[in-house]
């Protein structure tokens, strides 16, 4: 035919085929493949994995071995490099700040491993930034796969709507099919016979309804994010942490435009950045709520001072507030508590009780016996935790299921974010918020051992903590009790 123009290999295979009068199906058995592989080859979505290969299509061309044609095949198959299929939703973030322990540890799992890549999960609380470092990973490595795919995973419908979407992207046979099952067969087979993709699945709290859309395992990468801390046992886990004190900070100046991008933090007055590193201590590292900050901050034009007064003072009307112009994660760090809140209520109510005495104890070193061993006296919800393991097992199954405790089997001890705990106590009208004090105060009076005897004393310190709350909390509503004229905590 004449190469003397540059084509690309999916190019020059389209028209060697039709000069060969082959159809896609028959070039296929020819070479014991499916025709979905030769029609990626004719996209440019991939190449054969092997000179070999190329050797082998040429012949079934009817290429003769070393004329022109057939050396134009092998060089533009060796030296070509296709364009990734992309469906990401998200433009790359020109505020991500960080995280480079988490991008090394999935490019070590999933690129450099040298067998079939385990399905990897980023876990954590709602608005940690879970799906921006998969988004940034995406970008950061699409080069690395043929194929970059992102379905959304918060309900099945979505699911199956994306994997519908999917198959219209990949140009599959049955894309138009009446049956919905037999479209998402369709593209988890597409992803059985190919490779170098990554799909990822966005909001993956289901662990049961991912698993009947997940591909069979070694052809590509499955990248989750979810909030649950339990992957069983097909998936590895990374638990996402909150951004350090320097990290946070520096994302802070520069989504509010305090700072430029790529400059470094000593470009910054020691005001606003002793400033900016309050509100990060205030917000305990949680990327949404930085984000948030920010934002309110870039759209009133308040400074960074100013907020962390507000936010002092008025805390509840801010965590509410995301930001007009915020389109990636539209949810408010109190929204998206909050959905998370209610879906453990429906499927635990004990737990949701739970929460909420976690939301008045101090939240860094929760003893687990002060629930086991002090609400046997509560209400009838906290009754069934106290001295039954199983059910206490089981709310926390319920809470690590959307990250809102953290448990250390060693020393038995429970963590909640401080933002978890603001927001809780903000949903409560002050005569609830009386009634939980005094439930805390209760439970710790009926556990905390007499500091009069000197054995007693390791226990004492570990409960320490959990006293200087129950007084901070006590003086803190006792005085707005007098404030508004109410009666006081009993």
């Amino acid at each position: 035919m004449g190469t003397s123009e540059s084509y690309t290999f999916s190019e020059l295979l389209k028209q060697f085929r039709v000069r060969s009068g082959l159809s896609q199906e028959e070039l296929g058995k020819k070479l014991s493949v499916h025709r979905n592989t030769i029609s990626a080859w004719e996209r440019g979505m991939n190449l054969p994995e092997t000179r070999g290969m190329v050797l082998e299509l040429a012949k079934a061309l009817d290429l003769e071995a070393g004329d022109e044609d057939a050396a134009q095949l092998l060089k533009s198959a060796l030296f070509d490099v296709p364009s990734p299929v992309w469906n990401v939703p998200y433009t790359r973030n020109s505020f991500f700040t960080g995280r480079e322990e988490t991008l090394r540890r999935l490019y070590e799992t999933l690129i450099m491993t040298k067998k079939a890549a385990p399905t990897q999960a980023i876990s954590g609380l709602g608005g940690v930034g879970k799906t921006q470092i998969a988004v940034e990973y995406a970008y950061l490595y699409r080069d690395e796969y043929r194929a970059v795919l992102w379905v959304r995973s918060d309900s099945r419908e979505s699911l199956t709507l994306d994997f519908i979407a999917l198959a219209h992207l990949l140009h599959l046979p049955e894309k138009n099919a009446q049956d919905q099952i037999t479209i998402v067969g369709a593209v988890k087979n597409w992803l059985s016979t190919h490779n170098k993709w990554l799909l990822i699945f966005d909001n993956a709290d289901s662990a049961k309804m991912i698993s009947e859309f997940l591909p069979p395992a070694g052809n590509g990468h499955v990248l989750l994010t979810t909030q649950a801390q339990a992957q069983g046992p097909s998936a590895q886990s990374i638990e996402v942490s909150y951004m350090g004190l320097t990290e946070g900070t520096l994302f802070l100046l520069r989504r509010a435009k305090a700072l430029p991008p790529e400059t470094s933090l000593d470009q910054t007055s020691a005001t606003e950045r002793t400033a900016a590193e309050e509100i990060v201590q205030i917000l305990v590292g949680l990327p949404l709520a930085l984000d948030q900050a920010a934002a309110y901050i870039e759209e009133t034009g308040c400074g960074i001072s100013d907020y962390l007064d507000r936010f002092r003072t008025q805390h509840d009307k801010l965590l509410p507030r995301r930001g007009r112009l915020v389109i990636d994660h539209p949810e408010s760090v109190t929204a998206t508590f909050l959905l998370s809140f209610e879906k453990v209520k429906q499927v635990n109510p004990a737990a949701a009780q739970l929460l909420k005495l976690c939301a008045f104890l101090y939240p860094d070193a929760i003893p687990e016996e002060l629930i086991s061993e002090g609400t046997h006296k509560l209400d009838p919800g906290l009754q069934a935790l106290a001295g039954d393991h199983f059910a206490l097992d089981e709310a926390m199954e319920a809470l690590r299921s959307y990250s809102l405790i953290r448990r250390n089997h060693s020393t038995k001890i429970v963590f909640i974010h401080r933002l978890v705990q603001e927001v809780l106590r903000d949903t409560m009208d002050m005569k609830e918020q009386r009634q939980w004090a005094e439930r805390v105060v209760r439970t710790l009076n009926r556990v905390f051992p007499d500091p009069e005897k000197i054995e007693a004393w390791p226990l004492c310190q570990r409960y320490l903590p959990q006293a200087q709350a129950c007084v901070n909390l006590i003086n803190l509503l006792l005085f707005e009790h007098s404030i508004l004229g109410t009666t006081t905590l009993a």
